[in-house]
């Protein structure tokens, strides 16, 4: 777990992170140490299962925690994850308070919540079980991801469901429930972003939300999403690659 960034995002420092997809612990290496704040591992559209995602926590520094995004709002998939030592856990497609209780609670230990209670790399297998469960409950970070019509439609109730720590606006996802999948900028999609975004922050709940474009994050943090993650490592190579090799091609080394 990660205290600190938990204080950090319950503060409203912003916290540029990067979704990783590939299961390589040097990625995520190469991620902290370009001073990225943290590392969204994600599950749901990726092959990563958990002992990849574990391997990924194993690397992760204090200064860049793992968050993991699990497939679904699922009691063994999250149980697992956070087990395998994730700071904090995603949960993707929640479109309700219901769905949103039942989320915090799978990251909470009675009797606050429902998590299962094992010995695992969380608790330092089993050598600081007791330090891990003192503080569990109180550390873990809880980010639900509003992606669908649905979610913003019921976005006063979820706000409203205690032990969120932050919500987590997916865009594409979100233009896909309108019937616009991919037009993020629409005007349709971009009403019902500035509804999440108001909502939330009037109930004061940190914001976050994805972004492929490094040019933007400095007008979404003026706008008071301070959690970004800002695109993805497969995107990150395959636009370098193709960019770097396109200035040559363009430019043909002269013989």
């Amino acid at each position: 777990m990660n205290a600190q960034f938990k204080a950090r995002l319950k503060a409203g420092d912003p916290l540029i992170g990067i979704i990783q997809s590939l299961g390589c612990p040097e990625v995520t290496e190469i991620v902290a140490l370009s001073g990225f704040d943290w590392v969204f591992i994600d599950l749901e559209h990726s092959a990563l299962d958990v002992g990849p995602a574990m391997r990924l926590l194993q690397v992760c520094p204090p200064h860049c925690p793992g968050i993991v995004r699990v497939p679904a709002v699922d009691e063994a998939w999250t149980k697992r994850l956070l087990d395998s030592g994730a700071s904090g856990i995603i949960f993707p497609l929640v479109n309700s308070a219901e769905q949103a209780a039942r989320a915090v609670a799978l990251c909470r230990y009675p009797p606050a919540g429902t998590r299962g209670v094992g010995i695992s790399r969380a608790q330092g297998y089993g050598l600081k079980f007791k330090e891990y469960i003192d503080t569990a409950n109180r550390e873990m970070v809880v980010i639900l991801q509003i992606e669908h019509h649905e979610a913003v439609r019921n976005i006063e109730q979820i706000v409203k469901v205690p032990g969120i720590d932050a919500l987590f606006i997916g865009p594409y996802d979100l233009s896909g429930s309108l019937g616009k999948i991919g037009q993020v900028d629409d005007a349709q999609v971009q009403e019902q972003i500035e509804k999440v975004r108001l909502t939330a922050q009037a109930a004061g709940v940190p914001l976050g939300i994805f972004t492929a474009d490094p040019a933007s994050v400095p007008g979404l943090i003026d706008k008071g999403y301070t959690l970004v993650a800002l695109g993805i490592d497969t995107l990150f190579l395959s636009r370098t690659l193709a960019g770097a090799l396109a200035g040559i091609k363009n430019n043909p080394i002269r013989r």
